[in-house]
């Protein structure tokens, strides 16, 4: 049978690999102490750390290129606020506010209740706040009306007297008074209504304080104020939420510092199962100091690719935070991967041979799967979200840095505990023990000898878990019964994956970018429960030179009005010219002239300078640009309405532009299952490529692809199972688990594909004696670095371990189960001969 071989590549590596593993057995201590200056060096770019972070939640939650951020920049060009005419509904951002939800389990509209509320608003409003050696009020920094701060409806409708609510008869949705109509659904929720829409009841109240854009330093301290006042204000019959238009960002600052505590029990983790597993009761061949220096080897990584980029003035998001628990275990896993195959070269070779052999063996498996990780990490650069491409970079910098650390500090530590190893010394006091212990004690041959070998093979005794590969679980696997159980396993696991799949949620919620014990929380839960009905109103801005004295014409613009009004979420049109048209018909101006139209207009928007707003004019007195708003319902995920919006205003014969400040955020929907697609097609591609190159088997290249396909759609279908929504957060673990869902197939692969053994069966049984054990180690050891975040206050970490958790479950049984039984069926192509040396 023709061997299909393609070892061009990995033969030169192989060799050139081994000439380095010599070169740092030879001189370890160089190669020990440069990664020490380099790391010492370029760790001084954490003094940087504070002017380098990067939190702000649009730059860096939302695309850089989303259609949002051009529509808000026309919708400003276009219609510039008035600050002596503040008005809520046409603000391009967010603004700056304070605002309150009061509730009550029965009836609020009452007396007493509304007294209370009373109070808070005095409160709130003769608060003194202390700026530049000054004291100001809510008055001093108020968005204004007139001259006017704004006002609440609810509170302006009983006069700022709880006892007119008796004698007010309250309708709903809007508020009838005389010819004003108010939205009183933007101050009321949770309302039970009568006849006549008459209000009956409500059980919750909303009031909003603006602040002016003049002073951001000044109106934060307000805002800070209002945050302490308001915190202390729920009664046991008012319970009180709140929020600010900066609550979400500075909530968002605060989860860095969440799991400040958690590096260093999940460094404690590691280096404990380090050196629990690296741990031999032969004193002389034992791994200990090997065990600690590998998780100071992945420290050293973190150190200098943080602070390289740090030097550098790369930004720091604080989704990048999340980094050092995943180089901990990937690091820890190509320690594991060294330690197997040291322990393979033979006892009596000089440490600089051993060491070659180490490397020819281990360095290409940590380079394919090193390669991989950054290559994938770094192809999530492409994508337009900036919480992304920070974790991205920083975790394929650091990745780097531990690749090269592995083959430079590790192996000198190796180097060196090797030269102990040849001297027959002691771990702990380093000196030389006898390997017999005839006519000693117990204790003695436990504490005080060490240096056993094999004497057939002249290797290092297997461990016990290494053993049960090779004589239990290989045998086991590889038998007829097994790998028909395995097939049957894996297509339950296809079909719970690709059903996950079909029920997975898009979009972030950005409530979650706060702790889960953030105030906020209970703000958001208030509204959602009492203020669900309607949904945003949005800007329809027509961008052209309409004649709107045109009947013919107006008819068009009124059938477009009426396809946005026709949808599932369509309630009603605020329009200037319905206003205008309805003003003139009352008193009997003409308007159906150019000229008439627009003599007449001016003295009606002088009746109603809120409606000046909506118009742009040209220099010569002509409309260039007008806008109204569209009233929607809440029948319908949010993101979906701006889409459905934007193909009604394309559809439209008028030249329209829709906006409203949430589409920023939701601009994310539209674009994050494409992104992340693209993202992960692309990277299996460029895997399948290095793995052509780097595996010299092209069937075993084909399994390492499959492997990651396989682990991305579990990990897809179950992240869904569990609760995951695929937003930028989900989207950076699942870059990461490309990588991640390599390391172990490709190990196993690569053994396989090396082995001189001519029976499939026994190559798969042999690739699980030598790297089983180190998988399972390397398994274990990333899931341990990264428990600790299970119990993480933040939506952004418990995702990080989620996500994980089910790659390195999904990659693990892929390595150890599916992928050797699928090699045993269809490894044919493998059988060739062993590499000469």
């Amino acid at each position: 049978m023709a061997r299909c071989r393609m070892d061009c590549i990995e033969k030169p590596l192989q060799s050139f690999f081994k000439k380095m593993g010599k070169s740092v057995g030879s001189n370890p201590w160089w190669f020990l102490i440069t990664p020490l200056i380099v790391s010492a060096a370029l760790g001084s770019g954490f003094y940087f750390t504070q002017d380098r972070i990067s939190n702000n939640i649009e730059e860096e939650f939302t695309p850089f290129n989303g259609p949002a951020k051009t529509e808000r920049k026309h919708f400003s060009e276009m219609f510039p606020e008035d600050d002596s005419m503040f008005s809520s509904l046409r603000q391009t951002t967010d603004g700056n506010y304070a605002t309150l939800i009061a509730t009550s389990e029965t009836n609020i509209l009452t007396v007493k209740m509304l007294e209370e509320i009373l109070v808070l608003d005095s409160k709130i409003k003769n608060m003194l706040v202390e700026f530049d050696k000054e004291s100001f009020k809510y008055e001093g920094i108020c968005a204004k009306v007139m001259k006017n701060c704004t006002s609440n409806i609810i509170l302006d409708i009983i006069q700022y007297n709880a006892k007119n609510i008796e004698a007010v008869t309250l309708t709903f949705p809007w508020y009838h008074n005389g010819n004003t109509n108010l939205p009183l659904y933007t101050s009321l929720g949770g309302v039970t209504q009568g006849d006549a829409s008459v209000v009956e009841s409500a059980k919750a109240i909303q009031l909003y304080y603006y602040l002016k854009e003049s002073n951001k330093t000044k109106n934060d301290l307000w805002l800070e104020s209002f945050i302490s006042l308001v915190s202390n204000s729920s009664s046991p019959s008012l319970q009180v939420s709140y929020s600010t238009s900066m609550s979400m960002q500075w909530e968002f600052e605060k989860s860095p510092d969440s799991v400040i505590s958690l590096f260093s029990i999940t460094y404690s983790i590691a280096i404990t199962f380090s050196i629990i597993t690296c741990w031999r009761l032969d004193n002389v061949r034992t791994k200990v100091w090997v065990g600690f220096c590998g998780v100071l080897s992945t420290s050293l990584a973190v150190l200098s690719g943080f602070g390289l980029l740090l030097l550098v003035g790369q930004p720091f998001v604080m989704t990048a935070a999340s980094c050092p628990f995943m180089i901990l275990g990937i690091g820890i896993d190509d320690m594991f991967i060294m330690i197997s195959c040291w322990q393979k070269t033979r006892v009596l070779d000089s440490v600089p041979d051993r060491l070659g052999e180490t490397y020819k063996d281990a360095a290409i498996s940590i380079t394919i799967t090193t390669l991989t990780d950054v290559l994938a990490l770094f192809l999530g650069c492409i994508t337009p979200f900036g919480s992304v491409q920070s974790f991205c970079l920083y975790a394929g910098i650091c990745l780097c840095f531990c690749y090269f650390y592995s083959l430079t500090f590790l192996g000198a530590c190796m180097a060196l505990n090797g030269q102990r190893e040849a001297e027959n010394k002691h771990w702990i006091t380093c000196i030389e023990v006898p390997s017999d212990a005839s006519g000693k004690s117990k204790a003695f041959w436990l504490c005080c000898t060490g240096g056993r070998y094999n004497q057939d093979t002249e290797k290092e005794e297997s461990e016990p878990i290494s053993s049960f590969f090779e004589r239990f679980y290989g045998p086991f696997l590889t038998h007829k019964v097994t790998k028909v159980f395995v097939f049957v396993l894996y297509a339950g696991y296809l079909a719970a994956s690709i059903y996950g799949c079909v029920i997975l949620k898009e979009g972030l919620d950005t409530k979650n970018l706060a702790l889960d014990d953030s105030y906020i929380i209970n703000y958001y839960n208030h509204e959602e429960e009492h203020f669900n009905e309607y949904s945003f109103s949005a800007m329809v801005a027509i961008k052209q030179q309409f004649p709107y004295w045109d009947k013919d014409q107006r008819e068009q613009l009124n059938s477009c009005i009426s396809s946005f009004e026709s949808l599932k979420f369509g309630n009603y049109t605020m329009a200037w010219f319905i206003f205008f048209e309805n003003y003139a018909e009352a008193n009997n101006k003409p308007i159906s002239s150019q000229e008439d139209f627009l003599n007449n207009l001016k003295p009606f928007l002088n009746f109603d300078p809120f409606l000046a707003q909506d118009i742009q004019w040209t220099p010569d007195g002509k409309i260039q640009a007008s806008r109204f708003f569209l009233q929607t319902e809440n029948n319908i995920p949010m993101a979906d309405m701006m889409v459905e919006l934007r193909k009604t205003a394309e559809k439209c014969s008028v030249d329209l532009l829709v906006y409203h400040p949430s589409f920023i955020y939701f601009d994310q929907y539209t674009v994050i299952l494409n992104n992340t697609i693209q993202t992960m097609l692309t990277a299996v591609i460029v895997m399948l490529a290095i793995s052509l190159v780097l595996i010299p088997d092209p069937l075993c290249s084909l399994c390492v692809v499959f492997a990651i396909v396989s682990v991305i759609t579990g990990v897809t279908g179950f992240m869904s199972l569990w609760g995951v929504n695929l937003d930028s957060i989900s989207m950076i673990n699942l870059v990461m688990c490309i990588g991640f869902s390599v390391d172990f197939s490709a190990h196993i692969c690569y053994s396989f594909v090396s082995s001189p053994k001519r029976d499939a069966n026994e190559k798969a049984i042999e690739a699980l004696a030598i790297l089983g054990y180190p998988v399972l180690q390397g398994a274990l050891s990333t899931i341990l670095g990264v428990v600790v975040l299970s119990v993480s206050g933040s939506y952004i970490f418990r995702t990080f371990f989620k996500i994980v958790f089910l790659v390195i479950v999904f990659g693990l049984f892929h390595g150890l189960t599916f992928i050797p039984v699928f090699l045993t069926l269809f490894g044919a192509c493998s059988n060739r001969e062993p590499f000469s040396n």
